[in-house]
């Protein structure tokens, strides 16, 4: 096919209305003030460790030991990092706990009351952790533990129903592109955050807590009287309805061998085809869809590296070269930047292919090369950077692609007759199992770090991520085979 197929159907821009926008924006910013929020506990995490510390950083003449030692948490900074690492694993095990709760959910309440009560409720949870503790002068190993338990839990509606209502708008026709650059929201957040941190971080780290929950509340109520769901509430047609209206030009794009043959018979998960009312798929469906369980384990593997970026990548150039906190964070934005081009370009050329796996397995091979070369980064700022937006290209980009395009990929293949009630509890067990593998890696970069050193933990990346191409090695190859096919069938038609 020509590349420029990608746009057909009157061009891929001009079927787009002004309400495809307004919904592309919001849930665009509300996914991205959701990470910001993330964000900000990642890069606050030295301040922190200095206040649950307080004895081991006191270098003040004016004030008696037994004041300080009174707050103290941790009498270590090494205990500290360790519980931080904790509460890393414990908020990304709630989190993915959340995700399998919250795609069911999100599949059979309003999607905007479920994303909208999410994000105000985890904005009140993120201010009393980071800020209300701080002002009361409250420090608490089992509060923290609640409180961020808690928050994985709440801050787990936004993803499943983010790609839900994108889902809901937007057809496959570039699909990769559209949702390449939507995306680019937790990187953004990323960069929100890191920028909101280090501006108010010298006024102490609960400023940092309080301004992003703030705007993230105000986000959440914006959401709430904003967002249109699908295109339904407004008398427009739905996804399916229109893209059943043409004849479709090319082939799904999770789909294996068996849909290159266009006489194999349409099995549906459905019991009656008859049935007019759409229903949602229960867990076990979803669950045995072409494709979800080889990139839900793929993504287990690929987001325990980029999380482990996103949580510690602040506080490894702080406790690695010893640059300053703030210098850190805004420097930590260049992994962010390298995802958003690495997911845009990407999908890009997956549309191109009509296949996914084949993209994400030059980039994620490539993405081995770019971790060596990061381990052994020069203690140089600007060299840091390029080697650190390049890994965001290779890693980052595929996992935004596995996140979003292809979860809704495998949210409205065929064999659900495109049954739109499946796309929140799909991405739920995609994400959600990714979230546990990033959970258990938390903990264990905290770990290797402890008793080896950030090399190791450079080395167990390079693991995971080789995991990941083995877990879609199956898909890849078939990919690929039918890339050749059709290629060898053009040839001839020749």
């Amino acid at each position: 096919m020509a590349w420029p197929d990608i746009f057909q159907r009157g061009t891929l821009l001009s079927r787009f209305s002004h309400h495809h926008v307004v919904v592309f924006l919001l849930t665009f910013f509300s996914y991205s003030l959701l990470h910001a929020s993330r964000k900000t506990f990642s890069n606050v995490k030295v301040s922190i460790s200095k206040q649950w510390t307080p004895s081991a950083f006191n270098k003040s003449i004016e004030l008696p030991v037994e004041i300080w030692s009174s707050n103290h948490l941790f009498p270590s900074a090494e205990e500290a990092t360790l519980f931080l690492g904790t509460l890393d694993t414990i908020f990304l095990f709630s989190y993915a706990v959340g995700l399998f709760i919250s795609g069911i959910v999100g599949d059979r309440l309003n999607l905007r009351w479920v994303l909208s009560f999410g994000m105000c409720s985890s904005a009140l949870v993120v201010f009393v952790f980071g800020t209300l503790t701080e002002w009361l002068r409250f420090y608490n190993k089992g509060l923290y533990c609640c409180l961020w338990i808690v928050n994985g839990l709440l801050q787990s509606t936004g993803w499943p129903c983010v790609v839900a209502v994108m889902g809901n708008w937007f057809g496959k026709a570039g699909r990769g592109v559209v949702f390449g650059l939507w995306s680019a929201c937790a990187s953004v957040g990323n960069i929100l955050g890191a920028c909101l941190a280090s501006s108010v971080l010298q006024y102490g780290y609960e400023y940092a807590f309080l301004v992003t929950a703030a705007v993230q509340f105000a986000g959440g109520i914006i959401i709430f009287f904003g967002l249109l769901v699908s295109p339904e509430e407004i008398g427009l047609p739905g996804i399916e309805a229109e893209e059943n209206f043409e004849e479709d030009s090319h082939r799904p794009l999770i789909n294996g061998a068996d849909n290159e043959d266009e006489s194999e018979p349409n099995y549906s998960i459905q019991e009656d085809d008859t049935a007019s009312q759409v229903k949602a798929i229960s867990f076990y469906q979803a669950c045995c869809l072409p494709g979800v369980i080889p990139y839900s384990l793929a993504y287990a593997c690929l987001k325990l590296v980029n999380y482990s970026f996103f949580f510690w990548l602040p506080f490894y150039l702080s406790n690695n070269f010893g640059w300053k906190e703030a210098e850190a964070d805004k420097l930590s934005i260049w992994y962010d930047v390298g995802g958003i081009i690495g997911g845009t370009l990407q999908g890009f050329i997956s549309d191109v292919l009509q296949k996914r796996a084949p993209v994400l397995a030059l980039s994620l091979l490539l993405a081995v090369g770019s971790l060596v070369g990061y381990s052994r980064s020069p203690d140089d700022k600007s060299i840091n950077a390029l080697l650190m937006a390049v890994t965001g290209f290779f890693i980052g980009g595929p996992s935004n692609m596995i996140s979003s395009a292809i979860s809704a990929d495998l949210g409205r293949q065929e064999l659900i007759q495109g049954s739109s009630e499946a796309l929140a509890t799909v991405t739920g067990i995609v994400d959600g199992t990714g979230s546990i593998g990033a959970a258990v890696g938390q903990y264990l970069v905290s770990l290797i770090q402890d008793n080896l050193g950030w090399i190791w933990v450079f080395y167990f990346f390079i693991l995971m991520t080789s995991c990941t191409v083995l877990f879609i090695s199956p898909l890849i190859v078939r990919e690929i085979g039918s890339l050749l096919q059709r290629r060898q069938a053009r040839i001839l038609s020749e």
